[in-house]
């Protein structure tokens, strides 16, 4: 598996998944324009969250049955056509429509994360798709950076068909860069969906790997979701100042390649341990010191290196279960995360709407609380269950 492969993968999974994120440091600006409360105008992060959990769960397992490639190609059209729909969005309700296709159509990312895990040698598979996860976690966070600039400088509409431009131009570049890879399972649509409940039954690792990453997405996206209100409301700070913040949480993203091989040679269980604890304290200090951007942006900091680590690690244990089942096998991890991203988003506007940001952050202690207590109380029964076999 070359470099340039590699290359490519990373930076479409972090072009495809960018426009999850483009409206977080935006929600200040569209709030003002279309009259919208906090509730409301937290519903195009909750909705975009919802649609890519959707798409996770109910198109993703067809990169076991249909030619890769060929799924890429037209997920990178779909999305190219909703990013122009919110781009002339006419209202907040349209953008609401707009949202949900977009959350949808970026499930592009999700079908490029088992395509490096297929096409990379087993010895390197935590790091390769470490790499392909740096550069979707850069999409995510440096996301915010580009829109939240753009936003203030040209407008909000400005933002979604410039990311019309880059999935074109991206697009174009994966069917020239990426390989044929075969269908892995010749399974009928509905056994495929069905087959994903066999694998979460069959596999423990995988249900606490997911229920893990969901609790951690809960903090994680209230945190996001709530940030550009916060910062325009009570700081008086614009979408340039929340983008900003991206480049914070980008700084932990670049520890996933590091994850990846830490978990390769050590195992994955005390990557995710301590990237809990780090997304715990983190959360803890926000909301018990003064706010002031300095602790925010160390806390930004801290918890998207915990989040991201456990992550990749997790990735690292569901993708070894079962290689012909891994896009099915990814769709329940990164179905199960997004769904608590979707309801961190909403929690997180109820939270910052009834009891201000330390109620934000105190949804996140208590959700990375249980992620971390639920790691460790698996990690414990794995362990007498070895003990007790040998």
């Amino acid at each position: 598996m070359s470099r340039a492969l590699v290359l490519l993968l990373a930076v479409g999974a972090g072009l495809s998944v960018a426009p999850l994120y483009y409206a977080q440091p935006m929600l200040g600006l569209l709030s003002t324009e279309f009259g919208a409360s906090a509730s409301q105008i937290g519903l195009i992060p909750t909705l975009t969250q919802l649609g890519y959990a959707a798409a996770i769960l109910l198109l993703a397992p067809l990169g076991d049955r249909i030619e890769r490639r060929r799924l890429i190609a037209y997920k990178s059209a779909a999305l190219l056509l909703a990013l122009i729909v919110a781009a002339v969005s006419p209202n907040l309700v349209a953008l609401w429509l707009a949202s949900v296709l977009i959350g949808i159509t970026a499930s592009l990312a999700q079908d490029l994360l088992p395509a490096a895990a297929t096409l990379a040698p087993d010895a390197q598979r935590g790091q390769t798709v470490g790499t392909v996860m740096t550069g979707l976690l850069l999409g995510i966070l440096l996301s915010r950076v580009v829109s939240g600039t753009l936003a203030q400088q040209f407008g909000w509409r400005w933002v979604f068909g410039i990311a019309a431009l880059s999935i074109l131009g991206l697009g174009l570049m994966l069917q020239r860069g990426l390989p044929k890879m075969p269908p892995a399972s010749p399974m009928p649509y509905g056994e495929l969906l069905r087959s994903m409940l066999t694998l979460t039954r069959r596999y423990p690792a995988l249900r606490t790997a997911a229920a893990t990453q969901a609790l951690l997405a809960v903090g994680f996206s209230a945190f996001w979701s709530t940030l550009a209100v916060m910062l325009h409301q009570t700081l008086n700070l614009g979408s340039a100042a929340a983008g900003a913040f991206g480049l914070a949480g980008a700084a932990g993203a670049l520890a996933a390649p590091l994850a990846g091989r830490v978990a390769d040679k050590r195992g994955a269980r005390s990557v995710i341990r301590l990237g809990a604890t780090l997304v715990l304290l983190s959360f803890l200090a926000m909301g018990l010191l003064p706010s002031n951007l300095w602790i925010l942006i160390a806390g930004t900091v801290l918890f998207d290196l915990g989040v991201q680590s456990c992550l990749v690690a997790h990735q690292s244990i569901v993708y070894g279960l079962e290689p012909p089942a891994r896009s099915r096998l990814n769709a329940v991890l990164i179905g199960a995360m997004f769904i608590g991203m979707a309801t961190g988003a909403w929690l997180g506007s109820v939270s910052l709407q009834a009891l201000g940001w330390r109620g934000v952050c105190g949804l996140a202690v208590l959700t990375s609380a249980a992620a971390l207590l639920l790691r460790i109380r698996a990690d414990r029964a794995g362990d007498r269950a070895k003990t007790a076999s040998t």
